[in-house]
C-alpha cells in the first residue's frame, strides 16, 4: 500500500477514511508548490542544456523518503497507470507538433529505425547485460527492451531547441513516437515469458498490433480533422479540448481493439496537427501545457518511487549496460537500419548520440515489478541509474556535437504562426499572423505579398498601435497582421504568406509558392 506524509490520520490502518476538504486543501497546496518549483526549474534546465526530466526526477527524490519531504511511496502499479496516462498526453502533444513536411521524406527510415533498430538494440544490450553483468537471460532481455526506446518527451524537449537539418529532426521525432509501441509489446512478452513460445509468433503479434494501431490512428485523426473543419464551435476554447479528446479516443480505441494505442494516438495527433484546424496556436498552447503537466507529474512520481539508498549495488551494472547501449547497440542499430537510405555519416553519428532515454524506460521498468518478476526491483534500479547518468551525459553535449559535425543551422528563421478563425456566415476566414524574428517578410511591402484575389491585409498592429495598411506599407518583424480571406482561397493565401516568410518578396521566383499560391508575377 502507498503511504504518504499527507495521508489522513488512520491511513494504512485498515480501511482508508474518506478524503475531506481539509486533506484536499493540503494536497492542492503541495501539488501547486511542486508545479511552481518545476516551472522555475525549467529556466535552469534551459540554460544548462539538461533535459528537464532530470530536474523533475530530482524534485521527486528530494520530497521522497530519503529527501527532506520523507514521503513514502512504493506503489508500482499506480505509477505504471499514471505513467501510461502521462505518456499518452506527451505523445499526443508531440504528434500535434510534428510537421508532416519534415516526417514524410524520412517516414521509411524512421519506421525501420523504430522496428528493426529496436530489435538490434535489444539483442546487443541484452547480450551485454548477460555476459558482462551476469544477469539471467530473462532479466537481460527485459532490460534490453526497456532501454531500447528513445523517449518522446526527452527528444522533443531537446531537439526543438537545436537548429538541426529537417531530415535529422524528423527522423528522431518520428522514431521516438513510433518505437514506444514495439518496445511495450516486447517488455510485456518478456515479462510474461511462456505465453509466447516461438519468436515468429511474437513478430506476428507485434506486426498485428502495429497494423491495428496505424489503422485506428489514421482513421480517427482523419475523421476528427474532417469534423472540426466543418463544425463551428461556439467558443474558441472548445477547439483545444476537442482535439485532445480526439487524440485520447484514438489511444483508447486502438488499445481496446488489441492494437497499439501509443502508435494510434501519435498518428492521430500528427494528422490533426497538419490539418490546418481553426484556432491552431491556441490548441498548440493548450496541448503544450498539458504535456508539461504530464511530464512534471510523471517524473516527480518516478522520483518518489525510487529509493536512493538502495541504488549503490546497481550503479556499476547500470554504467556497464549503458555503455554497451550507447557505444555499441545504438550506433549499430542506426548504421544497419539506415544503410538502405544513404544517410550521410555525420547525420548517422548525431542520430546515434541523440537516442535520448527518459521516463518511458523507467515506466516500462515497473511492468516486471507489477507482474512479480524475480529481481524486478534490481531491474528498476539499473534502468533508473542508466537513464539519469546517460541523459546527463548526452543531453548537454548534443549542441556541441551538432556544431562539431557542422549540422547546426544558426540563425534560422522561426516558422510563421498563423491562427485561423472561421467566419461561417460570411464563408471566409480571419487569419492572425505574427512576423517572427529572422522572417524574410520583414521589409516586404503589403502589395508585394501578392495575395490571391479574395484575400487582403486589413489591419496591422505595431508596437501596440493598430492601423489600416496602405499597399506601400512596409512590414516589420514583430508586426501582427489580420488577413481576411474567402473560403476558396484560404489555403492558397496561407501558402503564399509562408512562402514570403521563407523567401521574401522573391518567393515566387525561388519556387517556394507551390501550386495556386497567388497571382502570377
Amino acid at each position: 500500500m502507498c503511504t504518504c506524509a499527507l495521508a489522513p490520520p488512520g491511513a494504512g490502518q485498515g480501511r482508508e477514511p474518506p478524503l475531506t476538504v481539509h486533506h484536499l486543501n493540503q494536497l492542492l497546496l503541495v501539488c501547486s508548490l511542486v508545479l511552481l518549483v518545476a516551472v522555475a526549474a525549467v529556466r535552469i534546465s534551459s540554460r544548462s542544456g539538461l533535459p528537464s526530466l532530470l530536474v523533475y526526477l530530482g524534485i521527486g527524490i528530494l520530497i521522497g523518503q530519503d529527501g527532506i519531504g520523507h514521503v513514502h511511496f512504493n506503489n508500482a502499479a499506480m505509477t505504471q497507470v499514471i505513467g501510461y496516462a502521462a505518456l499518452v498526453v506527451i505523445l499526443a502533444e508531440g504528434g500535434l507538433g510534428t510537421k508532416w513536411k519534415e516526417v514524410r521524406p524520412v517516414l521509411g527510415s524512421a519506421s525501420v529505425l523504430a522496428t528493426a533498430g529496436v530489435a538490434i538494440s535489444v539483442g546487443i544490450t541484452a547480450a551485454g547485460a548477460h555476459y558482462l553483468v551476469g544477469l539471467e537471460w530473462r532479466q537481460a532481455l527485459i532490460i534490453g527492451a526497456v532501454v531500447s526506446s528513445t523517449d518522446a518527451a526527452a527528444v522533443f524537449s531537446v531537439l526543438r531547441k537545436i537548429p538541426l537539418p529537417a531530415r535529422v529532426t524528423g527522423t528522431l521525432e518520428a522514431e521516438s513516437g513510433f518505437n514506444d509501441a514495439p518496445v511495450v509489446i516486447l517488455v510485456v512478452a518478456f515479462t510474461t515469458a511462456g505465453d509466447i513460445e516461438h519468436w515468429y509468433v511474437l513478430l506476428g503479434h507485434i506486426a498485428l498490433e502495429l497494423a491495428i494501431g496505424t489503422t485506428v490512428g489514421l482513421a480517427v485523426g482523419w475523421a476528427g480533422a474532417w469534423g472540426l473543419k466543418r463544425v463551428a464551435l461556439p467558443a474558441s476554447g472548445l477547439y483545444p479540448i476537442a482535439v485532445m479528446a480526439i487524440a485520447l479516443t484514438a489511444y483508447a480505441a486502438g488499445a481496446l481493439g488489441h492494437g497499439s494505442g501509443f502508435l494510434a494516438v501519435y498518428l492521430a495527433s500528427m494528422v490533426l496537427g497538419n490539418a490546418k484546424l481553426p484556432h491552431w496556436p491556441a490548441t498548440r498552447g493548450f496541448a503544450e501545457g498539458l504535456g508539461w503537466i504530464a511530464q512534471i507529474g510523471m517524473f516527480v512520481l518516478l522520483g518518489l518511487l525510487v529509493t536512493p539508498h538502495d541504488l549503490g549495488d546497481d550503479i556499476l551494472p547500470a554504467l556497464i549496460i549503458g555503455l554497451v547501449l550507447t557505444v555499441v547497440a545504438r550506433p549499430l542499430s542506426v548504421v544497419l537500419s539506415l544503410a538502405p537510405f544513404r544517410v550521410p555519416w555525420p547525420e548517422q553519428a548525431l542520430m546515434s548520440w541523440a537516442g535520448l532515454r527518459g521516463a518511458v524506460p523507467i515506466i516500462l521498468a515497473t511492468i516486471p515489478m507489477v507482474n512479480g518478476v524475480t529481481g524486478s526491483r534490481h531491474i528498476f534500479n539499473i534502468v533508473f541509474v542508466l537513464v539519469v547518468v546517460y541523459t546527463l551525459v548526452q543531453g548537454p553535449t548534443l549542441p556541441w556535437l551538432a556544431r562539431a559535425l557542422r549540422l547546426g543551422k544558426e540563425g534560422e528563421a522561426a516558422d510563421l504562426g498563423i491562427e485561423s478563425a472561421p467566419l461561417e456566415r460570411l464563408r471566409g476566414h480571419l487569419l492572425s499572423i505574427t512576423i517572427p524574428e529572422g522572417s524574410r517578410m520583414h521589409g516586404v511591402e503589403v502589395n508585394e505579398l501578392r495575395l490571391p484575389p479574395g484575400a487582403a491585409v486589413t489591419l496591422v498592429v505595431r508596437e501596440e498601435e493598430s492601423f489600416v495598411p496602405l499597399p506601400t506599407t512596409v512590414l516589420r518583424r514583430g508586426d501582427e497582421l489580420l488577413v481576411v480571406t474567402t473560403d476558396p482561397v484560404r489555403d492558397a493565401a496561407e501558402r503564399r504568406l509562408r512562402a514570403v516568410a521563407q523567401g521574401g518578396k522573391l518567393a515566387g521566383w525561388l519556387g517556394l509558392d507551390g501550386p495556386g499560391s497567388g497571382r502570377r508575377h
